[in-house]
């Protein structure tokens, strides 16, 4: 059984910084592209930032010039550093591993999610 964990989500003012981990877990074998998503009630999930398996990155607008993602292979952890935070990054987020092979095969994993709230 594959799992995600995301940790590091919290309370910050704005201007501040967060860093975002998500380790994965089990009986993995290679781990492909991962990326980082956010949701606010009401609205739907968004990409915020993704990560091949070569270490290309893609942002979206809204984050980019203040989050980096980043991936280390060796503890199956993908990271989100987020500087600058401003109140409309406010939101759950989550961790996305695509087409995570493991010894079940091929499959998308998503973890639990964690908030970030970022306050005037």
């Amino acid at each position: 059984q594959v799992q995600l964990v995301e940790s590091g989500g919290g309370l910050v003012q704005a201007g501040g910084s967060l860093r975002l981990s998500c380790s994965a877990s089990g009986r993995i074998l290679k781990i492909n592209d991962m990326g980082w998503y956010r949701q606010v009630p009401g609205k739907q999930r968004e990409l915020v930032a993704a990560i091949t398996s070569g270490g290309g990155t893609n942002y979206a607008d809204s984050v980019k010039g203040r989050f980096t993602i980043s991936r280390d292979d060796a503890k199956n952890t993908v990271y989100l550093q987020m500087n600058s935070l401003k109140p409309e990054d406010t939101a759950i987020y989550y961790c996305n591993a695509n087409r995570l092979m493991s010894v079940s095969g091929f499959k998308d994993y998503w973890g639990q999610g964690t908030q970030v709230t970022v306050s005037l």
